[in-house]
């Protein structure tokens, strides 16, 4: 039965997403053609809404067909006319399907941090262009090296993709290990951390700067398996039976907020990172833990 649960949520999601995928589109290419329009602002609402409608549909589906439970310890409300800057692990791509089913339409709509290969995906590209979701070329060590002139690139990239959120409130998400979490991965960082790889911080750091105080909370997001990470067919096939969630809100301090570039300011910013990095580390052992606990109980 669980292949055929997952047969069924997975045309769902394929269904839903050719229905409301007509509009998108359509609203994507009057978007290109009136970019320069006062009717950009406009667009870009109704392409928000429609996204939202999305996520909102496939929410719908998966509370009716799939028996997972998830646990949601955190605020019960959040401010819908402020920016938000979210982080959370990365363990599976059922993550961002948790993400969605527990914040969609509780907090301003989501931005995600995408690479730039992903512009040129047919359709899909142009989709995530209209929905102006950030693309991000970061130049590595070796890069800036060899051309120094690079170093101030990715912070004016950065700031130029943050423009466009200036008047109006967003929740830019970013996952700062950069990778699904596996042990082979964990092993070959040599990661200090028993359940999570080491966090990137330099691109939130930009991001922070680019935003120029508008961001004054992170929202820091915990995602935990109990049974252990799943993958997303398994997740449609209702194998997967609780998911913990752990939200707190965090104040973005005005020191953290400065030029990435300088040693003391990135020491200062990278501490600031590792000690949330810390934190989750040790609630997700304790999570696990209190699975193995209330496994011996049953």
């Amino acid at each position: 039965m669980g292949h055929v649960r997952a047969l069924i949520s997975l045309s769902l999601f394929v269904l839903v997403t050719l229905i409301i995928g007509v509009p998108l589109i359509l609203l994507s290419l009057t978007k290109a053609v009136l970019y320069r329009s006062r009717w950009r602002a406009m667009l870009t609402r109704w392409l928000d809404k429609t996204a939202s409608a999305w996520i909102s549909c496939n929410n719908f589906h998966q509370r009716l067909l799939l028996p997972t439970r998830i646990s949601v310890d955190g605020p019960d409300t959040f401010a819908r006319r402020e920016w938000f800057m979210l982080v959370v692990n990365h363990q599976s791509w059922v993550d961002i399907l948790v993400i969605l089913r527990v914040l969609n339409r509780r907090v301003p709509y989501f931005k995600f941090f995408l690479k730039t290969s992903l512009a040129w995906i047919p359709i899909l590209g142009m989709a995530f262009w209209a929905l102006d979701f950030p693309f991000m070329r970061r130049h590595s060590k070796e890069q800036i090296a060899r051309d120094p002139s690079l170093a101030g690139k990715d912070l004016a990239t950065t700031r130029k993709q943050c423009e466009r959120y200036s008047n109006k409130p967003v929740t830019i998400i970013s996952y700062l290990e950069g990778t699904r979490f596996t042990p082979q991965k964990h092993a070959a960082q040599q990661s200090p951390f028993k359940n999570l790889l080491i966090p990137k911080a330099g691109g939130l750091a930009f991001t922070l700067a680019a935003m120029e105080g508008r961001l004054h909370t992170l929202l820091d997001v915990t995602i935990h398996f109990p049974e252990g990470r799943p993958s997303f067919w398994q997740y449609l096939a209702g194998e997967v039976g609780e998911i913990n969630v752990v939200i707190v809100e965090r104040e973005i301090d005005p020191s953290l907020l400065g030029n990435y570039t300088d040693l003391q300011f990135r020491t200062h910013f990278q501490r600031w990172v590792n000690g949330i990095w810390q934190e989750k580390d040790e609630l997700l052992t304790r999570l696990d833990q209190q699975a193995e606990a209330d496994k011996g109980k049953h």
